[in-house]
């Protein structure tokens, strides 16, 4: 499987003037790749736009400076266009899962900026690492890498921080885990109950939610292109980055700590794009990360050969009682804690919708296991056979034979009668 690791790294001056001029050359390449898509009836490959966009605008005086950077980098920017195509289209005819992908769009100068290295335009040198035609960084390693990388990216964000990505080819392992299973329930004040009764609040975004909002309010009424305008726009890039990179290295430890810890992990499917049209409740809802806390739960359970699931969004896992199944029916959202009608048992809302989650843990084992033992009868029945709904059995009962075995029975049987009446007659002769 594929890993990435990202180191920041602060260029010099001449660095900075040199990653500059290839993001430049990056985003043109890109931007002119996709007018020539837009204007063609018919999509051409990855060698007819490197040709026209790269080898023969090169020879142009508007496209002359192409040649001052490296050609591995303009090459994988028409590479990752033809993807983006392809991910696009796989995505409108139903061949993509998830959701709709859009149409490539042209880049900007104020977005992000990335440039990609493939195997022969960097190498690694120490601590140091050589990028063609930009010269040696050094990167901060705030952990090794365990292989040697197969691409490296290097991405400058809204806040002008510089990055290197690695991608780097790595080999499950499996560790021990304490605990057989657990069931999260996602929420907004409470990020995760679990099961085993543990709790985790998420940091509190709101101080700089604030004051992100005063700012894009002073945004909207200052002048485009003005010196202020982008200087205020660098101030929110910053205040942005601080709230993901807080929801980040939350999101990193929780994950670990519960991969580690547990064999089988389970997780609600939850309609976030349902939910965040709720006004009131949209903004809270986007700051949580539901859905990177469940990539990266899922990522590392690949990782260490841990199984994780997702149950349906339609299990009603806060209308039942895990205690004795009584199901008294939907709740108010103001309602946190609740009483069985049936047993008498006081529920937090949470923690009863993290133990019945945990609870189709076990309800999806056995249905994997049901399937399993039905692939296997299916080699040795007649597959109209297994259709039935009747009771087969692998092995047949000591007290009561199958027919099989009695046909057999009764053939031997015969076959011997039969000889020894022949050896009867040979010796009376």
């Amino acid at each position: 499987m594929k890993a990435r690791y990202q180191y920041r790294f602060y260029p010099t001056d001449q660095q900075q003037q040199s990653l500059a001029q290839l993001f430049g050359c990056v985003r043109v390449v890109w931007n002119d790749a996709l007018a020539i898509c837009k204007q063609a009836e018919k999509l051409p490959s990855n060698n007819d736009l490197q040709k026209l966009v790269i080898t023969q605008a090169k020879k142009t005086l508007q496209r002359t400076w192409l040649s001052e950077v490296s050609n591995i980098p303009l090459q994988q920017s028409v590479a990752d266009l033809g993807v983006a195509f392809k991910n696009f289209f796989d995505s409108m005819k139903g061949k993509r899962k998830g959701k709709k992908v859009g149409r490539p769009r042209f880049k900007k100068k104020t977005n992000q900026q990335s440039a990609r290295f493939r195997i022969g335009g960097f190498s690694i040198k120490g601590n140091e690492v050589y990028l063609a035609k930009v010269g040696n960084i050094k990167p901060i390693w705030s952990r090794f890498l365990p292989f040697s990388p197969t691409s490296v990216t290097v991405i400058k964000d809204c806040a002008n921080r510089y990055f290197l990505s690695f991608v780097v080819e790595i080999e499950p392992f499996s560790v021990d885990a304490k605990n057989q299973s657990i069931g999260i329930d996602l929420g907004i004040k409470t990020f995760a109950v679990m099961s085993n009764g543990e709790k985790a609040k998420s940091p509190d975004y709101s101080t700089l939610d604030k004051r992100i909002r005063k700012l894009q309010k002073k945004l909207a009424r200052q002048l485009k292109g003005s010196k202020r305008r982008n200087r205020n726009r660098i101030r929110i890039a910053k205040l942005h980055n601080q709230i993901a990179d807080t929801r980040k290295d939350f999101l990193h430890k929780l994950s670990t700590k519960i991969v580690n810890e547990n064999q089988v992990i389970v997780l609600e499917d939850l309609n976030v794009s349902g939910m965040v049209k709720n006004r009131k409740l949209s903004r809270a809802i986007s700051l949580q990360g539901w859905r990177e806390f469940r990539v990266l739960c899922e990522g590392k359970s690949e990782k260490l050969n841990r199984n994780f699931h997702v149950i349906s969004r339609w299990e009603p896992t806060s209308q039942v009682c895990s205690e004795c199944g009584y199901k008294w029916g939907k709740l108010d959202l103001k309602v946190r804690s609740v009483q069985c009608l049936n047993c008498g048992t006081e529920h937090d809302r949470d923690e009863n919708a993290a133990k019945n989650i945990n609870k189709g843990a076990s309800a999806v084992l056995a249905l994997r296991v049901e399937e399993q033992l039905a692939v296997g009868i299916g080699h040795c029945h007649d597959s109209k056979r297994t259709q039935r709904n009747c009771k087969t059995t692998s092995v047949a009962e000591s007290v009561e034979a199958s027919r099989i075995t009695a046909r057999k029975r009764a053939v031997s049987m015969s076959i011997l009668l039969t000889f020894l009446v022949g050896v009867d007659l040979l010796c009376r002769e």
